[in-house]
């Protein structure tokens, strides 16, 4: 089988985690903290927003591949993937040590939670054949 649709969000998934990825090492590199944070909130800020992105994203992508391996209709893929999309994208800047309640925070997360329960759904109705 070939992938055509969760591709696309696994390209744009990949390169925002990149993006985190290298602002989380530069901060190391200038810091001199190899491993662990080091007591630095900054740091632990950009690793918590690193490793939100990564988790979510292999989450959501697994979900995407099943669910398109099983035949689910390209636009629900579309609907869970443009949902990570701007997840990813709000999130970081909404993960903030002094403010648990950034409005940005809740739209990451709420929008990858919606993407969640639409692939979920779209298995579930392709496995139960419902």
């Amino acid at each position: 089988m070939v992938f055509s649709t969760t591709p696309l969000y696994a390209l744009a998934a990949a390169l925002i985690w990149l993006t985190l990825w290298f602002r989380v090492t530069s901060l190391r590199a200038s810091l001199g903290q190899s491993i662990g944070d080091g007591g630095n909130p900054m740091l632990l800020q950009r690793i918590r927003q690193h490793g939100n992105c990564a988790e979510w994203s292999a989450f959501l992508l697994i979900l995407m591949m099943l669910a398109e391996g099983m035949g689910v209709a390209a636009l629900y893929l579309h609907v869970s993937g443009m949902l990570l999309v701007a997840g990813r994208l709000a999130h970081p800047f909404g993960l903030k040590i002094d403010t648990a309640g950034h409005p940005l925070r809740y739209v990451g997360n709420g929008s990858n939670i919606v993407a969640a329960l639409n692939a979920m759904i779209c298995l579930g109705i392709n496995l139960f054949s419902l």
